[in-house]
């Protein structure tokens, strides 16, 4: 070995820096957005506004809960939140093609003729039945808040349905109501949210209805 080489002093790499995994809560956008749209539609269809005037409504569902819920999902990805996604991903498609639907039958868009508008809505909302049915479904191992959440939104379509093939403005106002009751889930939910970014205790969502 040469004095060069004894000399030499063997060198040390530094371990990386731990990465620090990113935090939040995207429940701290997506629930006021969406409560906010539902408390939006709650009025229209309880009669707030007149029958000629449905889209009121239109401007927050689609400038604040369509793309505030956007903004969530994306975080909620941004986290690996799958079920998070899923969840805002969903209704954020809910309330977007909601206003579509309205501004697009309102402007007549989409060419459907003037005897088919009522079937229009009624694929709408069986079409959305479905899915948050099934996400209903899928999501029965939360906490019970969750399902109850699920399941005034699965009314709430169902009424609306019924209101929209037999025109009744009895069911269209029972729709209203649970549509202000699922905003009321929502607003549980989101103060408990809150509670808990801001150091406090979280307030109890229930047992899961179903354990994995």
């Amino acid at each position: 070995m040469t004095q060069v080489e004894r000399l030499q002093i063997p060198q040390v790499q530094a371990a990386p820096a731990a990465q620090v995994a990113p935090a939040g809560d995207p429940a701290m956008l997506g629930l006021p957005t969406f409560i906010v749209g539902a408390v939006a539609l709650g009025l229209t269809l309880t009669g707030y506004v007149s029958a000629a005037s449905q889209g009121a409504a239109i401007p927050i569902i689609l400038f604040s809960t369509g793309i505030g819920l956007i903004a969530a999902t994306g975080w909620a990805a941004r986290l690996a939140q799958s079920a998070v996604v899923a969840v805002f991903g969903i209704f954020s498609g809910f309330w977007l093609s909601y206003a579509f639907l309205l501004l697009g039958l309102g402007h007549n868009w989409y060419g459907v003729a003037p005897k088919d508008v009522t079937h229009t809505v009624a694929l709408f909302l069986i079409s959305w039945m479905v899915i948050i049915g099934a996400l209903g479904l899928a999501t029965l191992a939360l906490p019970w808040t969750y399902t109850l959440l699920f399941a005034f939104v699965e009314l709430a379509l169902a009424l609306v349905l019924a209101g929209a093939l037999h025109p009744s403005s009895t069911l269209t106002h029972l729709g209203g109501y649970s549509v202000f009751a699922f905003a009321a889930v929502g607003l549980y939910m989101f103060f408990g949210a809150c509670r808990a970014a801001t150091g406090g205790s979280a307030l109890p969502l229930g047992r899961p209805v179903f354990k994995n």
